[in-house]
């Protein structure tokens, strides 16, 4: 009873009492924003053009992307850079931060924002993981890991943290067990487990992804936390039908809403103290993080890294 009262306070949340207004002058700050050709993450790509950020909008679709810089810049005046990435395949990951390392030595916030969710059953990566775990906790924990050198460097020279944003969701609460490791690649137990619950143990995964990151490199100046960014409007529910797509569609919220609570996070002086935190909407602190088991995100964090340790 407890989870799905949570989750219900989530899906209504009070009115918003934080606003893209309240996001300061970011000009000098290098960001980057995943999936951010659509939804969520253009909206939060915005609001940091207007704030005069250096951002790069990591996308894997050139032509999708291409189409969003230039939606954003009509609407700012200011140009977002292209990133080529692809969550769902490790070489494009590497591909990415390598020329991401090449073009800058600073990067002060990562908004580790795409994700999908209920893809069909039989799709996996490239590299033959599940793709709803591989494309929203492997890809994104690869991507950060090789990262993490720059991130370092660039909280060491402001003397501030830098910051690592995860978007989970409300998902995250309905999976409250520990990672059932069968289910990551092609099994009979993935298929068992079905796409919603395969979701569910993703979200959850990107929550103990965001506390063992906090927990390992905290005091090396990294700010990890993770955040539910309310039940929204966005590409997110492409892969729905049905009575599921209708039911969802009824608690959605407009997509600028989503953004908030990540820009909240990423850009607030106070979110410089969020590590090891969990948010939901819109832009409010919660003691209810999902994953409170160390034992558990160290044993996720370690079969990330021999699953990355040969590439």
């Amino acid at each position: 009873m407890g989870t799905h009262w949570s989750i219900m306070k989530q899906s209504w949340p009070p009115k918003a009492k934080y606003s893209v207004d309240h996001v300061p002058d970011l000009s000098g700050k290098v960001m980057i924003v995943t999936g951010a050709n659509i939804g969520v993450g253009k909206e939060t790509v915005k609001a940091l053009l207007q704030h005069n950020a250096k951002v790069y909008l990591a996308a894997r679709s050139p032509e999708k992307a291409k189409e969003a810089i230039q939606d954003l810049k009509s609407e700012t005046g200011k140009e977002a850079l292209f990133l080529q990435l692809d969550l769902a395949d490790l070489n494009s990951v590497k591909r990415a931060a390598q020329e991401f390392m090449q073009k800058e030595r600073q990067l002060h916030v990562l908004f580790n924002n795409a994700g999908v969710m209920g893809p069909p059953i039989e799709q996996l990566t490239s590299q033959g993981y599940d793709m709803t775990f591989g494309t929203n906790v492997l890809g994104p924990f690869y991507f950060t890991k090789l990262l993490l050198p720059t991130l370092i460097a660039t909280a060491a020279a402001e003397g501030k943290p830098a910051r690592v944003i995860n978007t989970a969701s409300s998902g995250a609460e309905l999976f409250s067990q520990n990672f059932d490791y069968n289910t990551l690649k092609d099994s009979p137990a993935r298929k068992k487990m079905g796409v919603n619950v395969l979701y569910f143990q993703s979200k959850f995964g990107n929550v103990a992804f965001s506390n063992e990151l906090f927990r390992r490199y905290g005091d090396q100046g990294i700010m990890s936390c993770s955040l539910n960014p309310g039940n929204l409007r966005s590409g997110l529910q492409r892969n729905l039908s049905g009575l599921t797509k209708f039911l969802i569609e009824l608690a959605l919220y407009p997509t600028p809403y989503g953004a908030l609570t990540q820009l909240y996070a990423g850009t607030s002086t106070e979110g410089a103290k969020f590590g090891g935190k969990y948010l939901i909407p819109w832009a409010r602190l919660t003691d209810n993080n999902p994953s409170k088991n160390a034992e558990w995100e160290r044993t996720m964090w370690t079969w990330c890294e021999e699953q990355v340790a040969g590439l």
